[in-house]
């Protein structure tokens, strides 16, 4: 009877703590979760970063283009050929700009990919553990249940002796 108990009370504890794992995998799938999310808006950010930069280049580029083709035919007069020449300095810095820039926000949307796939691998082990914790967790409340059969119907053969 002292053994029955005891294993009783052992297959309540082992149901207690599957519990409480599978808890903690839901929790921390939760928060993968959100860690994913903020990525994917983080993502979306910096793609929308990368589109207007771009459209900045596009612009940058005409007007470099322009101001080419403008310094080519050759105004006549002096000062404007050297408006000319400043605002092509000027586009070019532009120029070299939005190419950096453009060239740093591709190596961040880069890592940002890179950990976004990260995160999805460990969403997708916490998601596995989670289904084991589940099954893990049937089982035993299963054989809580057959046990607790069980010593119900030991105790009824008991009380028939």
């Amino acid at each position: 009877m002292e053994k029955i108990k005891d294993k009783l009370n052992n297959l309540r504890a082992e149901a207690e703590a599957a519990v409480e794992r599978a808890e903690a995998a839901e929790a921390k799938n939760k928060q993968l979760e959100l860690t994913l999310l903020n990525r994917d808006q983080e993502i979306t950010s910096l793609q929308h970063k990368l589109s207007v930069m771009d459209a900045d280049l596009e612009k940058a580029e005409s007007k470099l283009a322009d101001a080419k083709h403008a310094h080519e035919e050759g105004d006549s007069a002096k000062s404007t050929a050297e408006n000319l020449q400043r605002k092509i300095q000027i586009l070019e810095e532009e120029l070299d700009n939005a190419e950096k820039n453009l060239k740093e926000t591709v190596d961040k949307l880069r890592q940002v990919d890179i950990k976004a796939e990260h995160y999805e691998r460990q969403l997708q082990r916490a998601e596995q553990e989670r289904d084991a914790m589940e099954k893990k967790y049937e089982e035993t409340l299963e054989k809580y249940q057959k046990s607790k059969a069980d010593l119900d119907a030991l105790v009824t053969d008991m009380e028939g002796i």
